[in-house]
């Protein structure tokens, strides 16, 4: 039996480069594989293996005193959904690319959104409904992961990477909300860690954030809440639902037909993700994107250009 665990934490890290080293060894004789980030504001995780293994990860992890406080969010999965063992040390725990804006002490990230568990999402909703005040959802992930899944009349930024999310606070597009409440959410917490400080900083007024995101959400609601849609992740399964009554919001970008399935086009490493139906997956698989054609004119050498066989980018 296997399992997958996700987590992050935001502390201060003196010595990145050292945890990173542990870590990497800690899960290699573990026989884990994922990703993990460390950063001088803290790690952020997803590994999987056996169950014994990781249950073993997650005690010495927390061993360490600075991640002693860590919760783990445990799903469905198993090492074979990642293709190795990433562990790497960033300027930035989340690359929204202000690490200057952004200050970590042991409490976490100074100046950040209220945190709201599943059910005071629920009651915010309803006592400000009563004041004839309507909450604002507003998406802290790239806007692909948005297509197949996001709350009801949420905000979606047009957002190809963490990166753009500055200059699309920056734009004023979003100044309306500035004296609402803006609840924010993403996948697991943390970027919204990161992103419900930047907009405070930039004068939105009473800004939340949900504890443990959409993960923890849909383990508390399901399909019965406010969240509509399936989950996008981040390793082979590409998305995740959580209950069967769940809707199809994606749609096909050839025919429209409902689809929760993102493909990326025949070059290996292709990092555009597009929809596509059981009926028009042979488009991807064996047709370039407009990107690596583009790309492929540009630089007929490439060595990722012509490289065939399907790539679900993770």
């Amino acid at each position: 039996m296997s399992r997958i665990v996700l987590y992050y934490t935001f502390i201060p890290l003196s010595d990145p480069e050292a945890v990173r080293l542990w870590q990497h060894t800690l899960c290699r004789e573990l026989g884990l594989r994922g990703r993990i980030l460390i950063s001088p504001q803290g790690i952020n995780g997803t590994v999987g293996g056996e169950i014994k293994a990781v249950k073993q990860y997650v005690k010495q992890t927390r061993a360490y005193a600075p991640f002693a406080d860590m919760a783990f969010k445990w799903s469905e999965g198993a090492a074979e959904d990642f293709p190795r063992l990433s562990v790497k040390v960033r300027p930035e725990l989340v690359a929204f690319g202000v690490p200057e804006e952004i200050e970590v002490d042991e409490r976490g990230v100074v100046g950040g959104g209220e945190h709201l568990q599943p059910q005071q999402v629920h009651d915010l909703v309803e006592h400000k409904r009563s004041q004839g005040v309507e909450v604002a959802f507003f998406d802290g992930r790239n806007a692909m992961e948005a297509q197949i899944g996001r709350f009801k009349n949420a905000v979606v930024p047009e957002t190809e990477t963490t990166r753009d999310f500055i200059a699309e606070l920056d734009s004023g597009k979003y100044d309306h909300l500035k004296d609402q409440p803006v609840v924010t959410y993403c996948t697991g917490g943390i970027r919204c860690e990161v992103l419900s400080a930047l907009m405070r900083r930039r004068g939105f007024e009473e800004v939340y954030q949900i504890d443990g995101g959409i993960v923890r959400y849909g383990e508390t609601f399901g399909d019965q809440g406010l969240w509509e849609g399936e989950l996008y992740v981040f390793d082979s399964r590409m998305n995740t639902r959580f209950s069967e009554q769940a809707k199809t919001l994606g749609e096909c970008v050839c025919c429209s037909a409902p689809t929760s399935t993102f493909y990326n086009c025949m070059d290996r490493g292709c990092s555009t993700l597009k929809l596509y139906c059981e009926e028009h997956r042979h488009i991807p698989e064996t047709t370039r994107c407009e990107n690596c054609q583009a790309r492929l004119e540009q630089d007929p050498d490439d060595p990722n250009a012509g490289a065939l066989g399907k790539v679900r980018r993770a």
